[in-house]
């Protein structure tokens, strides 16, 4: 089997990566080794390398250390490589450099989903179900994705049975491991400003026919699918050649960096973070927001 590598190595769990866990885009900033690497970095790295015996196959890149608002920790970002595979996370070490730990920090004075809540910018985003629902689930997502779609399948099931909760989507393509996802990011896009309802049959329609889609063929399929949304093809090929859909498209992409989103899907159920089509986090998610709406209504009768 293929070595895969994930962020949950860094994080101190498994190398392997499972068939329904998120796809990550592939980082872009230097190799291992540099010469102007401080003693932390290295320590570091070759921390990493022994504790999970990567070979010299694997590269393994220790960021400059940062201060981040914790006093007397640094934070330094992780870049691991094994061939096309690439991964990125982050570690915490002392400044004397003698003690390192994984894992998340959280400032206990905020409330991270209220943070997420007021980052995330739905205004002319594609959504379906009752805009004063109680739960908002915001979906960042890749049309190319495979984990994508299967989080596609999940949510056609599910979303019947919670007529509670709004879906929000946001483009969020992997230009650099997925060829057609742009493409696709905006004709969806173009379907949606026409008539937001066309985007969600274009929506189904890309993730039911994902594997028949090419690059090579990615903009005929397009153009088919607006034709089966009900949409005017000649205006949909105008707006698939103005910038302006890119540029929405751009505008989303950069809201989920904003967010720290790094893989597809990523989804927030209002405000919590679900990486990958994790369909049972995400049911949990929801029953937990109905049961705390239902205790606080029971309280005010009280």
């Amino acid at each position: 089997m293929k070595k895969a590598l994930t962020l949950t190595a860094i994080l101190g769990l498994s190398l392997a990566i499972p068939a329904a866990r998120a796809q990550q885009p592939k980082p872009t900033s230097g190799a291992a080794g540099s010469a102007a690497e401080l003693p932390i970095q290295k320590s570091v790295e070759a921390y990493l390398r022994n504790l999970y015996a990567f070979g010299a196959d694997t590269v393994v890149k220790a960021g400059v250390p940062k201060e981040f608002g914790v006093e007397g920790l640094l934070e330094v970002d992780i870049e691991v490589k094994f061939g096309e595979n690439q991964q990125t996370g982050k570690v915490y070490v002392t400044k004397d450099g003698k003690f390192m730990f994984r894992g998340e920090v959280s400032d206990l004075s905020k409330d991270p989903v209220a943070e997420n809540r007021a980052k995330i910018q739905m205004k002319d985003a594609p959504s379906i179900g009752d805009s004063k629902a109680p739960i908002t689930l915001v979906e960042f997502s890749d049309f190319e994705c495979p984990v994508c779609r299967s989080l596609h399948d999940a949510l056609r099931g599910m979303l019947p049975n919670y007529p509670q909760v709004r879906v929000v989507f946001k483009d969020f393509p992997l230009d650099q491991i997925h060829p057609w996802a742009r493409t696709a990011a905006i004709a969806g896009r173009c379907a949606y400003q026409q008539d937001p309802k066309a985007f969600w049959k274009m929506y189904d329609l890309i993730y039911d026919n994902q594997d028949i889609i090419s690059a090579e063929s990615a903009w005929g399929k397009m153009t088919e699918f607006a034709g089966q949304s009900g949409i005017n093809v000649d205006d949909f090929k105008g707006c698939m050649a103005s910038p302006a859909a890119g540029a929405a498209v751009d505008a989303s992409k950069a809201n989920g960096i904003e967010l720290e989103v790094g893989s597809t899907p990523t989804i927030f159920v209002n405000g919590r973070r679900v990486v990958g089509a994790d369909s049972r986090l995400i049911e949990q998610y929801i029953h937990y927001e109905l049961d705390q709406r239902k205790a606080a209504k029971d309280s005010n009768k009280n």
